[in-house]
């Protein structure tokens, strides 16, 4: 795997923590949703964990097919081009279901590297 590849992937793990970490003390959408500093920075988070996505090799993305990749791209579109269309309660499922099987399936690849 190329060097940046692995930055990419590390990138997007970062990102992945912090939106964790952003979000961990709310319940639902709408108490997320309505702390804005929170919400907000999460919605960067995926702005770069989808440009770090865009980024990637098309030989990895070609290798790694199973994960979603064109779905990240187009969701990071989404956050950075109709912010204020956003729905919160899509963006909650995201982070509660989407995240922690994306941030797997990057650990299980970076471990085969090592």
């Amino acid at each position: 795997m190329p060097d940046k590849d692995k930055f990419n992937l590390l990138t997007i793990l970062e990102s992945i923590e912090k939106i964790s970490k952003y979000s961990m003390n709310f319940s639902n959408a709408d108490m997320f949703y309505e702390n804005q500093r929170e919400f907000d920075a999460v919605m960067m988070n995926f702005i770069v964990i989808g440009e770090m996505a865009s980024r990637l090799s098309e030989n990895f993305i070609n290798i790694n097919n199973h994960i979603e990749w064109t779905k990240i791209r187009n969701f990071r579109n989404i956050v950075a081009h109709n912010y204020f269309g956003i729905d919160a309660e899509e963006v909650w499922q995201i982070i509660k279901n989407k995240l922690p099987q994306l941030e797997n399936e990057l650990h299980k690849i970076l471990k085969e590297l090592d």
